[in-house]
């Protein structure tokens, strides 16, 4: 299948790309990165998606996980994700959209503008949702937790902080962005009847309590 996937030079975005060819799809990546894939399979943007974007036809899959954290978050993550859908996404073709939000759309315990942001991206994808059913289509969200990532490198790499963080985990981990990628391949290929729904996916951060009595 075609597949459009935003933000794909490094991190998760380049994990589900890579997912995705490894599967034998056809992939199109954007990032205001250059091309940090090789394969004959693969084709590159070098774009800054809340500017002009590439006319491209007959989209199938279309991944928004394009972001930033404390630079220009509503304008990126939310004006952004909007645009690239609104442009990509309601054709004939398409079969599933899928967005990158964050845990932090559901606990809002995270930097104030990314969480509403990611807020903002979940809520619109409910609304995509209403408006791609006509296509035979599904539009999620994937909200990850905690994810092994060079951005995330600076509270990984802090033993007390990481400490910190494990005692506020359920399962006492972190996601690789392997594991995110198998949940997008899933979500948008596998996945049929699922739709105008986010998962969660933080290995039970939101979940655990402390009953005191």
């Amino acid at each position: 299948m075609k597949v459009l996937i935003t933000g794909t030079s490094r991190g998760i975005g380049k994990a589900i790309c890579e997912k995705f060819l490894k599967e034998g799809h056809s992939v199109i990546g954007f990032d205001v990165l250059p091309a940090s894939i090789d394969d004959e399979n693969y084709r590159h943007y070098t774009v800054d998606i809340t500017k002009n974007l590439p006319d491209i036809d007959g989209v199938e899959i279309l991944i928004n996980n394009a972001g930033v954290q404390n630079l220009n978050d509503i304008d990126v993550n939310l004006k952004g994700t909007v645009a690239v859908t609104e442009k990509y996404a309601f054709c004939d073709k398409i079969k599933s959209v899928l967005f990158i939000a964050s845990a932090s759309a559901t606990s809002g315990s995270e930097f104030p503008e990314y969480a509403a942001s990611k807020g903002g991206v979940v809520a619109y994808m409910k609304n995509v949702a209403l408006r791609i059913a006509k296509y035979g289509a599904t539009a999620n969200s994937l909200s990850p937790g905690g994810v092994l990532t060079e951005s995330n490198d600076r509270v990984v790499n802090d033993k007390k902080l990481w400490e910190k963080i494990m005692s506020l985990t359920l399962l006492p981990k972190w996601a690789t962005v392997g594991e995110i990628a198998d949940w997008a391949y899933f979500m948008t290929v596998v996945n049929k009847s699922m739709t105008a729904q986010d998962v969660l996916v933080d290995n039970g951060e939101i979940a655990k309590a402390q009953f005191v009595w």
